[in-house]
């Protein structure tokens, strides 16, 4: 999505360079082609191409293998409260998780109070979730690390202090943190 969106962006400046260099080259193409062209061929191009590339990729994170490790996420303010579905013997971690590399992860995103907004910008778009309602966001860890996450929704004063973190670690690591799955 990047690179569309560096292409689109080269192409604008581009002919902001001709306008402002050589003002009477861009004024010989009719208006009607200026309009064609510039505000209905190259944005509906560039749109299609971001939004097939977004069902490529959100469709990896739906098909890929087995069933996805299932992760409730209760907002709150100002905290998260993260839990894995299916095993009450670990506790409820708060503001942070391990996920594992490789594998998809669903998150089932609800609120005990506020609407809050899930979103981990590198590892997936961001989901509402809603008081009384379970939101599901798929979503795999390409590489290990740490990934920040944000309430991108206005929830109150303290909404500056609800950030998070996913650690996507190794398969093997994984096992040993939650002791395997049942």
């Amino acid at each position: 999505m990047l690179a569309a969106s560096g292409l689109a962006f080269a192409i604008v400046m581009g002919f902001f360079l001709t306008a402002l260099l050589r003002p009477g080259r861009l004024g010989q193409v009719p208006v009607g082609r200026w309009f064609v062209w510039g505000g209905f061929a190259l944005p509906l191009a560039v749109l299609t191409l971001l939004v097939g590339i977004g069902f490529v990729v959100g469709e990896r994170a739906i098909l890929r293998g087995a069933e996805p490790l299932v992760i409730e996420a209760e907002a709150r303010q100002w905290s998260w409260t993260f839990r894995y579905a299916g095993r009450p013997d670990l506790p409820p971690e708060e503001n942070g998780i391990a996920i594992p590399v490789g594998q998809p992860v669903e998150f089932r995103l609800t609120s005990a109070d506020v609407i809050h907004s899930f979103w981990v910008p590198r590892l997936a778009g961001k989901l509402d979730a809603i008081p009384g309602h379970v939101n599901r966001l798929r979503l795999i860890a390409d590489d290990a690390g740490e990934f920040g996450g944000v309430c991108a929704e206005y929830c109150g004063p303290g909404h500056a202090m609800m950030p998070f973190l996913i650690r996507a670690v190794p398969v093997a690591e994984f096992e040993r943190l939650t002791g395997g799955t049942e």
